[in-house]
């Protein structure tokens, strides 16, 4: 076999490439994620063994107890003149695997990313609940991101973040940013949130909703005034809506709903498309704003009925998927394929019968 180079090699060719992340698996080349596709750095495979020292050399003596004790590990890893990551370790079949997710120094401004102007609306917000949402590797870690410097820029204040880990470094500008990593800094979210409310903060930041206790403490949060920012793994806003109120037992939905009704502010769902050109992705999303009309349709349960609010909602900033999609393939950034494989509607996007009348109908749903 060839000769396996040191995991600092592989995590900076990584970035070399504009990878976001690198994958080391038993039996498997490492192999980089650009673009979207996955790029194998070696010809040759690596064993168990390797995989596992190449992964046990990132990580402190605390960090190998905790993963010997819980079999998997979330942390960040920085390392000097490559950059900062985001690491996970777990077993699969009994052998050592991890995946690390680079994270740019340069937190970028939220039109870089792609982001509508209602986005940069929504960062001056004085309280409420906004939700980042989106699947694994659509970005939402970047956009809080952004988010936070662009609120941190613009208004004086306190700003709390609880994440886990600890991924972009804020520096202090208009706002005071106290990070919290969780593990570190803080037993767990529930915990974090408690105490976050007895730290004078203006802007509360949580990395992801993932229990019942956190969306409660966040919800709770919100209605005594304060801005929350937070992610969730949902892949649009009606599934958003949903996902934080069937978390909680049938008892205590009522009220949940009634206090999401009041709070919710907005909810940014995006997705990362294919570039037609091949050259990386680019940023489609839905926007919810919450309004008169969107509110009663939560208090109400009636969730079927918000993508039409949406669509007939943009003067207050709401846009949804679709017309995200339309906007994207009708300027040319993707293609038709792409466009019907992430919409909501399929008959949207599929290619109509020729007729001689098209040319004088609208070409794109983009409003």
């Amino acid at each position: 076999m060839s000769q396996v180079r040191e995991i600092t090699d592989y995590l900076r060719q990584t970035v070399e490439l504009g990878g976001s992340d690198l994958h080391l698996s038993a039996w498997a080349p490492p192999a980089a994620r650009v673009g979207g596709n996955l790029v194998p750095l070696e010809e040759f495979l690596l064993d168990p063994d390797t995989t596992r020292r190449l992964i046990l050399d990132t990580l402190t003596e605390a960090q190998r107890s905790s993963l010997e004790a819980n079999l998997e590990l979330d942390y960040a890893l920085h390392l000097e003149g490559v950059g900062r990551f985001r690491g996970n370790v777990h077993l699969a079949r009994g052998s050592h695997e991890a995946a690390f997710r680079h994270i740019p120094q340069h937190i970028p401004e939220l039109g870089e990313l792609g982001h509508h102007a209602v986005v940069h609306d929504v960062c001056t917000l004085r309280r409420g609940l906004v939700l980042i949402t989106g699947i694994t590797g659509s970005g939402k870690s970047t956009t809080l991101a952004s988010m936070v410097r662009r609120i941190s820029e613009n208004r004086s204040g306190v700003i709390v973040t609880i994440e886990d880990p600890i991924e972009f470094i804020f520096t202090h500008a208009s706002c005071l940013i106290k990070q919290r990593e969780v593990g570190s800094d803080t037993r767990g979210f529930p915990i974090a949130l408690r105490q976050a409310l007895r730290q004078d903060p203006d802007v509360i930041v949580v990395s992801e909703l993932r229990d019942l206790e956190t969306i409660r403490i966040a919800l709770t949060a919100a209605e005594t005034g304060h801005l929350v920012l937070a992610t969730l793994h949902t892949v649009d806003a009606p599934q958003s809506v949903d996902r934080l109120v069937d978390v909680f037992p049938p008892d205590q939905q009522a009220q949940v709903v009634t206090q999401l009704a009041g709070t919710l502010e907005a909810i940014v769902s995006q997705r990362l498309i294919q570039r037609a050109d091949g050259q990386g992705r680019v940023l489609a999303s839905e926007v919810l704003r919450a309004n008169h009309g969107i509110r009663a349709c939560i208090r109400e349960r009636k969730l079927e009925q918000l993508v039409g609010l949406m669509e007939i909602g943009f003067k207050d900033g709401n846009r949804t998927i679709d017309q995200s999609i339309g906007g994207l393939l009708d300027s040319g950034y993707i293609t038709r394929e792409e466009a019907l494989f992430h919409c909501r509607e399929k008959r949207t996007f599929e290619t109509p019968p020729p007729d001689p009348a098209d040319a004088k109908k609208p070409k794109s749903i983009w409003t």
